[in-house]
């Protein structure tokens, strides 16, 4: 006897279709699996035989052969738990082999048949839709989720028997959905006083995509600053949605019960992470990693010199490109990584080097080191590095708050149509866009061009900088909306960009004074 149910399965981002056949044969009983299964899918037959046995169901008693095709694609996870189940009542005559047909089936099997929640619900259920299929069956827990999209229909079940009901024609309570309405409240942007200076820089990143870097001594603001960036972003467009709800979903980070949201994604990991948790990986297949879970969104990194230097190295080739290639024995997979970075550090080890209140008691060669943990090349990539000082305590007192979220955002979001009209990609900034078209969407006159060639051969920009100096000046110009980059937005680039020289320049001679030289 032969049945074949259609299932599917993630492999790094991609979601792939498996067909799961099995065919019985012989006297003795015994099962072979085959397909390249993993430890997980070679573990299932015990739990499959545990769950039919406990939903008094009939179990073949000859050679079961399951095979999950295509043979080539290793196999992993707990997905083929209730398609295998269905296609083995299929054969023992439970099931007409024809209702098994145009339906996708997932889902993993509890020892007393139950069915329990798989990861990635929502992004197979988008596959499914987006390639003809009709129907899909999930566990019930995942029915919130993958049932949030129209166009297909996305059956929930709880246990073996009731999926046996539902392909027999018998009715099937659902249960019903309520998702929680997002939530209005984002920390607001005028609960930072004063910092007037590190605002305009957020606001810029903002507004043209740009990474940036943050250096201040202790409870200056630089975290606050950072967490508000979601705030003043444009909400995400119906299809970034979709995106950055199936990246979560496929982590296993979804909420079920807001499984749609249109903010910008906000990551801050610790500074202990690993490379491969940052930028994603694994043994053999590969996972979601920071960088891509703040994929259209934002990724903090607080206190950047206590990370990793093969961590901070590898961030490079993502805030360049966009993405990031994993490539392991058995897989390569391509993870999206389109992020804003945003970074905060101390100005010294103490964090007091500078300070108006307490006085740095690092030693020049410690701060030296400090500062060495992050290479000029990541440097030349962090387009604006703003610095945020210390507070007094009546500024903090008697400073009026700012400027609302929402009222950034709305120059933020002119600012971004005016980029989108321009350059006429989706979700394309001034900070991504290719150069060519920016040097051209300049229009550098003979007075602009003189002023940034004068400023790059004092301050040593290297190509990078000198093209990451004029991606910040063009943003400026749109926040005004010019349409010519004049010099005083060349001056406020060139400030931004400067800043690392500046700062480093600056701390020498503090810490030779200090020291008596």
């Amino acid at each position: 006897m032969y049945a074949k149910v259609d299932s599917c399965s993630i492999l790094g981002m991609e979601v792939i279709r498996v067909e799961v056949e099995v065919n019985t044969s012989g006297n003795l009983p015994g099962i072979y699996m085959v397909g390249l299964p993993d430890a997980a899918v070679r573990e299932s037959y015990r739990r499959i035989k545990a769950a039919i046995a406990n939903s008094e169901l009939p179990f073949p008693r000859q050679l079961i052969t399951v095979n999950l095709a295509p043979a080539h694609l290793r196999k992993e996870g707990s997905y083929f738990d209730l398609p295998i189940a269905l296609a083995m009542l299929s054969v023992c005559g439970c099931i007409d082999p024809a209702s098994l047909r145009g339906r996708l089936v997932v889902g993993e099997l509890a020892l007393n048949g139950e069915v329990r929640g798989v990861r990635g619900s929502l992004a197979m259920a988008l596959w499914a839709k987006r390639r003809g299929w009709k129907e899909i069956l999930v566990p019930v827990d995942n029915l919130s989720e993958a049932a949030i999209l129209e166009g297909i229909k996305v059956v929930g079940v709880k246990d073996l028997r009731q999926s046996l009901d539902y392909l027999l024609g018998k009715p099937v309570p659902q249960p019903e959905l309520r998702w929680r309405q997002e939530e209005a409240h984002l920390p607001c942007l005028s609960e930072v006083k004063g910092q007037l200076y590190a605002k305009r820089a957020l606001e810029v990143a903002a507004a043209g995509g740009h990474n940036i870097l943050f250096i201040g001594p202790p409870g200056s603001g630089k975290s606050m600053l950072a967490e508000r960036l979601p705030g003043i972003l444009p909400p995400l467009t119906s299809d970034e949605v979709l995106e950055v709800s199936s990246i979560h979903s496929i982590a296993g980070l979804l909420d079920p019960e807001q499984p749609l949201s249109s903010r910008p994604p906000f990551r801050a990991p610790h500074h202990s992470i690993s490379h491969v948790g940052l930028v994603g990986g694994g043994k053999n297949f590969p996972r979601p990693g920071e960088i891509t879970l703040s994929h259209r969104g934002v990724l903090f990194l607080d206190e950047l010199p206590e990370f990793r230097r093969d961590a901070l190295e590898v961030l490079r080739q993502p805030l360049e490109t966009g993405w990031v290639s994993i490539s392991r024995s058995l897989v390569s997979t391509t993870f999206p990584a389109r992020f804003l970075l945003v970074a905060g550090m101390n100005p010294c080890p103490c964090g007091f080097l500078g300070d108006s209140v307490r006085a740095c008691s690092c030693p020049p060669g410690r701060i030296r080191n400090y500062y060495a943990r992050i290479s000029g090349p990541l440097l030349d990539r962090i387009d604006l590095q703003v610095e945020v000082s210390r507070l007094t305590p009546r500024e903090l007192v008697e400073l009026p708050d700012g400027e609302r979220s929402e009222e950034v955002r709305e120059r933020v979001i002119r600012a971004r149509e005016i980029q989108y009209r321009r350059w006429g990609g989706d979700a394309v900034t001034n900070a991504c866009v290719d150069i060519s078209l920016l040097r051209e969407a300049c229009c550098l006159g003979e007075e602009e061009k003189r002023f940034l060639y004068l400023v790059a051969e004092r301050l040593g920009f290297t190509a990078r900088g000198f093209d990451r100096c004029l991606r910040v000046a063009r943003t400026i110009a749109d926040l005004a909306g010019r349409e010519k980059v004049g010099v005083a937005d060349l001056a406020e680039a060139v400030q931004y960009r400067s800043l690392e020289r500046m700062w480093g320049s600056m701390f020498m001679q503090e810490v030779g004074h200090g020291a008596g030289l």
